[in-house]
């Protein structure tokens, strides 16, 4: 066998919904797993889940190594941040489960949850949209500070003398502003000062609309518009996958002529050339 015809295989096998299916399965497996290691266990099903974990370690590697044949080239699987993502979580997996590393070795078994993110497009796409958004949420939430430090140092200038433990200096009353913005039994701290500065609920209300609601609206407005775009993206490259398939599937479908169909059309021609001599002749 060539190294073209069993790469081509393993893409076969890479791409076969059959086969990601069962990785998913898998995955899914080994989190059970990981979470029943968290109980009190009889001695044999502890032995039984070790014996499962060597096996979901093994099956995890020879799937790793199915892509990386698969693929193009070293810098091409490599090239992708979800296998690099994927050959950490496998690689960290391999740590041995005993001496002074069975901690680290549980903690790195218990990021192969984690993908289940790069198996699934819909969660995958999910993650970039959460990571390409990030930047503009990086502006609302600067201008989220700026709007805390203010209140914070007004809150802590009126009403450090009501409430030392919340209002105490501007970092606490930044702390106190966080809980009210949340809803965390935030009528307390307004009734609170309300009683020495009636019209204080001005303060309260101004603050959560600005926050509560005005940038959280926005926040949830960039994740949607960088969703968008997301989402946009995966169904063009579905799109491009299903026509590059398509050729590939029409010559498989289209079998060769078999001999005898030769042989008929070949006849055909030996009859049309003996009526187009007899033509000739008369």
């Amino acid at each position: 066998m060539s190294v073209a015809t069993m790469q081509e295989k393993l893409k076969r096998i890479d791409r076969s919904k059959t086969f990601q299916g069962f990785v998913i399965f898998v995955i899914v497996v080994s989190a059970l797993s990981i979470g029943a290691h968290t109980y009190q266990l009889p001695l044999w099903l502890e032995q039984s889940l070790w014996a499962l974990d060597i096996a979901i370690t093994v099956f995890f590697l020879v799937e790793l190594i199915i892509r990386y044949m698969a693929s193009e080239s070293a810098k091409g699987f490599f090239s992708q941040g979800w296998n690099i993502f994927d050959t950490i979580i496998v690689i960290g997996s391999l740590v041995p489960l005993g001496g002074s590393t069975i901690l680290l070795a549980r903690l790195l078994r218990i990021f192969r949850v984690l993908r289940l993110v790069s198996m699934v497009p819909e969660l995958r796409m999910l993650i970039n949209a959460l990571l390409k958004a990030i930047p503009r949420m990086g502006y609302i939430a600067l201008l989220m500070f700026v709007i805390f430090y203010i209140y914070g140092a007004v809150g802590s200038m009126f009403f450090a003398h009501i409430n030392d433990f919340l209002w105490g200096d501007v970092s606490i009353a930044m702390l106190t502003l966080f809980r009210v913005s949340t809803f965390e039994s935030w009528t307390s701290i307004m009734y609170e000062t309300m009683e020495v500065y009636p019209l204080s609920w001005i303060y309260y209300l101004s603050f959560i609309f600005l926050t509560t609601f005005t940038f959280l609206n926005m926040m949830v407005g960039a994740v949607l518009d960088v969703m968008g775009e997301e989402s946009r993206i995966m169904n063009e490259e579905k799109a491009l996958a299903k026509q590059v398939q398509q050729p590939e599937i029409d010559s498989c479908n289209s079998a060769p002529a078999s001999a005898a169909e030769v042989q008929k059309l070949h006849d055909k021609i030996d009859e049309l050339t003996v009526m187009l001599n007899k033509l000739k002749s008369n």
